[in-house]
């Protein structure tokens, strides 16, 4: 009897050993333990506290992201209010499932106990996996997507078509989290037409999936349309520079060499070139058109170097069939040794870099800030908060009742608002990005104290600007907020529903 379901035999090269799930378990494992050890060292990262306030701001959109990271940042904040390792457990989680998904998708695509070990280890020392992994962020669980996405699609284009209904249902979460699923998708769409297998585009379950997805999604399309495509902006913004993240397009491929670790490069190329060469891997050829296409595509917008990080486990997946091969030729012990010395080089510098191993005291005699951003954005905040409520202090207590704390952005606001209520502060505001959303002060509130912000710029809008003081987080780090300036500003020139739309920036 038919049932409509195309099952695709693998050839010999893709003859499935079973799964290594006790030797898979140690390297997931230790992953998710070490970001758990250490998700309480440092501070919050900007946009953590970002995510904190967002989350009491629920809904189906925001200027620069969808729901699903701001939700979880609220029910993690439910369980344990004041505690970073239970926000950032999720996180840690995620990290550990895509070493896991790593060691499956080698398994699919032919690789022995020992490949999936070996693919699932080079995932577990990546430098990309282990900064995303230790802060709760969109691009955390956006890796894990883009993952899950390749082992439901590597199976699904060998020939189990149903798998395109979890496809579908995994996509239309992803979506909800960072709209940068839909290119994973466009590219993976773009190499099946190119190179194949195109058969699948007849399959009543690809379309089914397709259909669950955009209906998954459908909530966040409308918000946006109906806040008139925010995010579009925010892309602008950045393509421009505007994030710390943000590198030269000169950069971008020698990014591409440093996000697993330049001691593994060659596995990640055997992959892309098998999946490209090898006759055995046609049916799945589509993932290294799709890696290849989008390359492109983020080089010439002007994409961060990470956005392709997603594609980097089904690379590493894809040359652990190669890398046993090399491994297992003559002098077997020695290959065995530069592998192991490669992976053992490549955990430390990994380690050391993205997560918070050396000292907060010691951090800007070295090199990390300028090589991990995110490191310097975790540093700070109490002092930060502190420093801002001293100049509060400062004012007569007739004034402090009516008194406006304004920042430059989203993540001066949310510390403020997270550590701001123990001593005594009102709410902050921002223009940037969502704070701007959640509206302006009450109208002849004054005097403002604002951080970040310049003196010519507040010269605009109020009658008198007065330097009050400086931020220091007292370690010397120069961070983003390092320095900026503090001033009690007075006799705004318009009420704050005029001067609130002036206010406004995306980036």
């Amino acid at each position: 009897m038919r049932t409509g379901i195309n099952v695709v035999r693998a050839g010999p090269e893709l003859e499935r050993t079973s799964v290594a799930w006790p030797q898979l378990s140690v390297p997931a494992g230790a992953v998710a333990l070490a970001l758990i050890l250490t998700a309480g060292r440092y501070g919050y990262h900007r946009d953590e506290l970002y995510f904190l306030q967002a989350g009491q701001h629920l809904a189906w959109g925001y200027v620069d992201q969808p729901p699903l990271t701001p939700l979880l940042a609220r029910l993690m904040s439910t369980f344990a209010p004041e505690s970073l390792v239970v926000l950032r457990l999720p996180s840690a989680l995620a990290a550990g499932l895509v070493v896991l998904l790593t060691g499956l998708i080698a398994r699919d695509l032919g690789a022995s106990r020992g490949g999936q070990v070996l693919a699932a280890s080079s995932m577990a020392v990546a430098s990309l996996l282990l900064a995303v992994g230790h802060l709760l962020s969109t691009s955390t669980f956006d890796l894990l997507v883009w993952t899950g996405l390749s082992w439901l699609g590597v199976r699904a284009l060998q020939g189990d078509e149903r798998l395109w209904l979890a496809v579908g249902a995994l996509a239309g979460i992803g979506l909800l989290n960072k709209t940068l699923v839909i290119f994973f998708l466009a590219g993976l769409l773009a190499g099946v037409l190119a190179v194949g297998p195109r058969d699948v585009l007849r399959s009543r379950f690809l379309w089914a999936g397709a259909a669950i997805a955009v209906t998954i999604w459908m909530p966040n399309l409308i918000w946006q349309a109906r806040h008139g495509w925010p995010q579009l902006e925010l892309s602008r913004a950045i393509a421009a520079g505007s994030s710390g993240t943000s590198e030269p397009p000169v950069l971008f491929i020698p990014y591409q060499l440093v996000l697993i670790s330049p001691a593994l490069v060659p596995i990640w190329v055997a992959g892309l070139v098998r999946l490209l060469r090898n006759p055995g891997m046609r049916r799945v050829r589509a993932f290294a058109v799709a890696y290849l296409v989008l390359l492109l595509i983020f080089l010439v917008t002007s994409g961060k170097p990470y956005y392709l990080g997603g594609f980097y486990p089904v690379l590493l997946a894809a040359g652990a069939v190669p890398s046993i091969t090399w491994l297992n030729r003559r002098r077997a012990w020695v290959r065995r040794t530069l592998l192991g010395a490669g992976l053992g080089l490549s955990a430390v510098i990994s380690a050391t870099l993205m997560l918070p191993i050396v000292p907060v005291s010691a951090l800007a005699a070295t090199p990390i800030p300028a090589v991990n951003y995110d490191a310097g954005e975790t540093v700070g905040w109490p002092r930060f908060a502190a420093t801002v409520a001293t100049v509060y202090e400062t004012l007569p207590p007739a004034e402090r009742a009516a008194t406006v704390l304004l920042t430059e952005n989203y993540g001066e606001a949310g510390a403020l608002d997270r550590y701001g209520g123990p001593l005594g502060l009102p709410r902050a505001y921002s223009g940037h990005n969502s704070y701007w959303s959640w509206g302006p002060p009450p109208d002849g509130a004054q005097p403002v104290i604002t951080v970040g912000l310049r003196s010519d710029q507040l010269l605009r809008f109020f009658g008198t600007v007065s330097l009050a003081g400086q931020i220091d987080n007292g370690v010397g780090l120069d961070n983003d907020e390092q320095g900026a300036p503090i001033y009690v500003c007075r006799q705004p020139q318009q009420p704050w529903a005029q001067l609130w739309p002036q206010l406004r920036h995306i980036g």
